[in-house]
């Protein structure tokens, strides 16, 4: 069997869109599932537009999202020669054709055909002409369209699509100025790349059929074609920035985890079953063309930050720890302190549990990156009256002989309570307050081992203090 060879083909014109990463997470994982190849190829033809700054850009968005390709990463611009050098071996075999008529003839032609009420793809008057018959003047190259019959695009998502060719212009493969076009250096790249199978939005569907007259022109066999419905908002309507962030480093700075946000954008238009929680390996097993769906994915947030949540519950505590150092760089944050990192290690097992983004679980471990004289938020600052800093004032030196273990805390934390006639519910909430300075942390035994015996000691002595 031929090796499975996809690409992604990203236009640097902007920001990594959320919908190019599902593109180039299908690819991944079509290839990576198969023992193939995955290609990145920047398609900077329009120079105008491209710039330098984009493509890092998407560089910087794929490797956030762990989407490794193989090979170098190929420029489309530079290889203008060689897609100049398809179309004159084109125009060789009489497949192509040089075009002399202007944008004046063209325009022209158009009206009239509108008049009419005839279609008003360009029907030019060189395609046959007599080689004896050019002008000396600028021409652009046309590909020689069959006017009669089909095309037939068997697609693996869409279908049997059929297009009259009638409806398919003689597109242009050459400029006046020689510089190839998009859609020629498109094919030969692919050609020449060895790519297999085309997995790309629905919104190429069209150039399809007209790409494919290259490949037949050229006698190159045909890609398998893949064209997947784009992205919409929770309205139905084609996701734009109402609808909320659409770059993958928003994503990032807003602090997701990459694995669950693979995760959501498989199953974004794609199933395997019920299957909603699924790691990468699964999902390179399990993923097939044919589980993409026809119609457009609705993009859902309350889904995407659940997935996160479960990922982030099952992450290895060092790479967790990794990954939210890379956060606080990529969304402008403060860097963690050796004493804070160290802090986060420990308290990594009741801090990741139920947490679905970062800064949630950033702000679980406020009690380990805040540092004393510890500043109660508001609600926090309620528990903290006179009667319960005098109680906390009497526990500390029941603290201070405990050995630090979850079972010798609760074992003291029972006696005292005894002794005073309450229940530990009447603790949990200043010892919040004099540990974290919030109100919802993990649990007062969790914080307590997680900062040590001398920590949790001078915290709790510290707010046992009434204020002058």
């Amino acid at each position: 069997m031929t090796q499975v060879v996809t690409r992604f083909a990203p236009s640097p014109t902007g920001f990594l869109h959320i919908g190019g990463a599902r593109t180039a997470l299908f690819n991944w994982l079509y290839a990576r599932g198969r023992g193939g190849k995955y290609l990145l190829r920047i398609e900077d033809t329009d120079r105008a537009r491209s710039t330098p700054e984009a493509t890092g850009a998407i560089l910087k968005g794929l490797d956030w999202l762990g989407l490794d390709h193989d090979g170098e990463v190929v420029s489309q611009f530079d290889r203008a020669d060689r897609h100049a050098e398809v179309a004159h071996a084109l125009l060789a075999k009489g497949a192509a054709y040089k075009c002399f008529s202007t944008q004046e003839e063209i325009e022209a032609f158009r009206e009239a055909a509108r008049a009419d009420g005839r279609s008003t793809l360009f029907q030019s008057p060189w395609r046959d002409a007599d080689p004896a018959t050019q002008p000396d003047a600028p021409y652009v190259v046309r590909l020689k369209t069959p006017k009669d019959g089909e095309t037939t695009i068997n697609d693996e998502v869409q279908g049997k699509v059929v297009i009259r060719n009638d409806q398919l212009d003689d597109m242009v493969l050459l400029r006046s100025d020689g510089t190839p076009v998009y859609m020629l250096a498109v094919v030969v790249d692919d050609h020449d790349m060895g790519v297999t199978h085309v997995i790309r939005g629905d919104d190429h569907l069209n150039n399809a059929a007209r790409q494919m007259g290259i490949y037949t022109a050229m006698e190159w066999d045909l890609p398998t074609y893949a064209h997947i419905p784009l992205i919409h908002g929770p309205d139905g309507k084609k996701l734009s920035k109402r609808h909320g962030a659409l770059g993958a480093d928003e994503y990032q700075k807003m602090g997701y985890p990459a694995a669950g946000m693979r995760n959501y954008l498989a199953r974004l238009g794609w199933s395997h079953g019920d299957d909603e929680f699924f790691t990468d390996a699964q999902a390179k097993e399990w993923f097939d063309l044919n589980g993409i769906g026809k119609s457009p994915a609705r993009f859902d947030f309350k889904k995407l930050e659940n997935l996160c949540g479960q990922h982030i519950a099952v992450a290895e505590d060092a790479a967790l720890l990794q990954e939210i150092e890379d956060f606080l760089a990529a969304s402008g944050g403060t860097a963690l302190t050796q004493a804070q990192r160290d802090g986060l290690g420990r308290g990594m097992y009741c801090l990741k549990e139920r947490a679905k983004s970062f800064p949630e679980l950033l702000e679980k471990g406020h009690f380990i990156l805040t540092e004393t004289p510890i500043e109660a938020d508001e609600k926090a600052a309620k528990a903290l009256d006179a009667v319960s800093r005098g109680i906390l004032g009497k526990l500390t030196p029941h603290l201070h002989n405990a050995s630090w273990t979850r079972e010798e805390l609760e074992a003291a934390m029972a006696r005292f309570c005894d002794e005073q006639g309450t229940k530990f519910g009447k603790l949990a909430a200043p010892m919040r307050a004099a540990l974290a300075g919030r109100a919802v942390t993990p649990s007062v035994y969790d914080m307590m081992l997680v900062l040590g015996r001398d920590e949790s000691l001078a915290r709790l002595s510290q707010a046992a203090e009434i204020p002058a």
